[in-house]
């Protein structure tokens, strides 16, 4: 159980509490009107204050009050001199901000009111103006939508820049054969060119999730006010417009309270960073010793403390780790909102920091992977070597009966089973017994059969739609090109 005394609150304000909360008290009643008589407890002030967190929406926040100012005055609503003096006192906090001038108070709770506290020292009264027809609820849900949209951008680009690594690595591996996996127990041979454009084709529906969330977002809140709209002449599709919205959302009391965009910006996260965790995992498991597929560079490698032969694969490690926190994030916000009636209540505070987490971890991430790539090393002769163990060759023998005898399939999968048990009680390869030896499973197996039996011939028989063999693997590259690079730098 937490116990807190007012002692224990420099845990929250570290140095001259007494001056902040004296400092608060005032602050508070001038953002809150005459309704209370004191300020906040130094403990309200610490569990209610956002800004050490929502202050990153800041450059979103200016962008909506700009837009609302200028539809403000554009209505009769503000004089236009007082829209101008506006205007220019956001350009100001907004270089001040970015500058390191601004200094940010966490008595003032949250982005909105240290903006609007900045204007008002800049401006005078002309400040307290901007506020009409519009409600904290609405400009955080705004200036929240910009944010996650801007983010979505981004992330949007980073991903297609480790597509292209991964496109790049294919058509330079189209044709290195490595052993394809089920149950992690060598299956049948691939290419590793065919085996990353798996992971292009996973980032690409990952980028489509992502589109699909900012469509769905790409409305606009402002001008809902606190839950009702507003009495005043504003018009929300002027504001829609200059922000880039495809419109107004229609209902007043969702703009408000539903934060299912955040939700679904943190599903599509989820779902990217769970396969940017499959891929970590194989990086790992490729540079373990027993493995030795890929050689991760030294950038992306650590040593070991007490093993001067170690190179550890941390990067892919805490790819493989983090992930977990995008998930958790998800998980955090749906909770958060599962039991809130309409339409705001102060736990939808609570969205902004699993929302920020999420998107920095998947930006580092996905920049990690293709760091990573970019310096890895393939080794094709050890990828080569597995492939050609395992009996990988089998279901091509087993298509050849089909194929070439006729036979249904189960009994050929029979007939092959009987022959991999043979060729392992002797120790040997398929491709090592001798014809008469599969004869005396099969009679009417030929000479022929040796043409399927090597790795190189099966990775070129596969050349069904979506298959392995090198020449679809030079073509999906091309058309992954078209489809996911169009527009890119240098990939026009």
């Amino acid at each position: 159980m937490l116990n807190y005394a007012l002692d224990d609150v420099s845990e929250f304000q570290v140095t001259g509490m007494a001056d902040k909360i004296n400092k608060s008290r005032a602050d508070t009643s001038t953002i809150w009107g005459g309704r209370f008589a004191d300020g906040p407890d130094a403990l309200m002030e610490a569990i209610n204050a956002s800004i050490d967190f929502d202050k990153r929406l800041y450059a979103q926040d200016i962008r909506g009050s700009k837009a609302h100012a200028a539809m403000l005055a554009a209505n009769s609503i503000i004089d236009p001199a007082d829209e101008a003096k506006i205007q220019q006192g956001l350009d100001t906090i907004l270089d001040e901000i970015e500058t390191g001038a601004f200094s940010f108070k966490a008595a003032l709770e949250d982005i909105h009111m240290n903006v609007e506290s900045r204007l008002a020292e800049l401006i005078g009264d002309a400040a307290g103006r901007l506020h009409t027809a519009r409600s904290r609820n609405d400009q955080v849900a705004t200036d929240f939508r910009l944010w996650v949209r801007d983010v979505i951008d981004g992330l949007s680009s980073e991903m297609q820049r480790l597509q292209a690594v991964m496109i790049g690595m294919a058509e330079a591996h189209a044709a290195t054969i490595m052993p394809g996996f089920t149950h992690l127990q060598t299956a049948q041979p691939v290419t590793f060119g065919h085996h990353l454009l798996a992971y292009v084709e996973m980032i690409g529906r990952d980028r489509g999730r992502l589109a699909d969330c900012r469509r769905r977002l790409n409305e606009s809140p402002l001008g809902a006010a606190a839950l009702a709209g507003t009495s005043f002449p504003i018009d929300r599709g002027m504001t829609a417009a200059a922000l880039g919205f495809d419109g107004p959302m229609t209902n007043s009391l969702d703009a408000v309270s539903d934060r299912d965009f955040a939700l679904e910006f943190l599903a599509a996260a989820s779902v990217a960073g769970m396969h940017l965790s499959r891929m970590a995992e194989e990086l790992v498991i490729w540079t373990s010793g027993p493995f030795g597929f890929i050689r991760l560079s030294d950038g992306f490698s650590t040593g070991s403390s007490i093993m001067p032969q170690k190179r550890n694969p941390d990067a892919a490690e805490l790819v493989r780790a983090k992930v977990g926190r995008i998930i958790g994030s998800l998980n955090t916000l749906l909770i958060v909102m599962k039991g809130l009636p309409l339409t705001y209540g102060k736990d939808m505070q609570e969205d902004k920091e699993p929302v920020f987490d999420a998107a920095e971890t998947l930006g580092l991430c996905v920049a990690a992977m293709r760091g990573m790539l970019e310096g890895a090393e393939a080794c094709p002769d050890r990828m080569l070597a597995v492939a050609s163990s395992g009996f990988t060759t089998a279901t091509d023998l087993a298509d050849w009966l089909v194929r070439v005898l006729d036979m249904p399939f189960r009994k050929a999968h029979h007939v092959t089973g009987e022959l991999v048990k043979m060729a392992e009680d002797r120790g040997r390869g398929l491709e090592d017994l001798s014809l008469a030896d599969m004869q005396g499973v099969e009679a009417g197996i030929t000479q022929e059969i040796f043409d399927v039996l090597g790795v190189e011939n099966s990775v070129a028989s596969r050349r069904s739609f979506g298959g392995t063999a090198p020449d679809n693997v030079l073509a999906a590259v091309k058309v992954a090109r078209a489809r996911y690079l169009e527009g890119m730098d240098g990939h026009d």
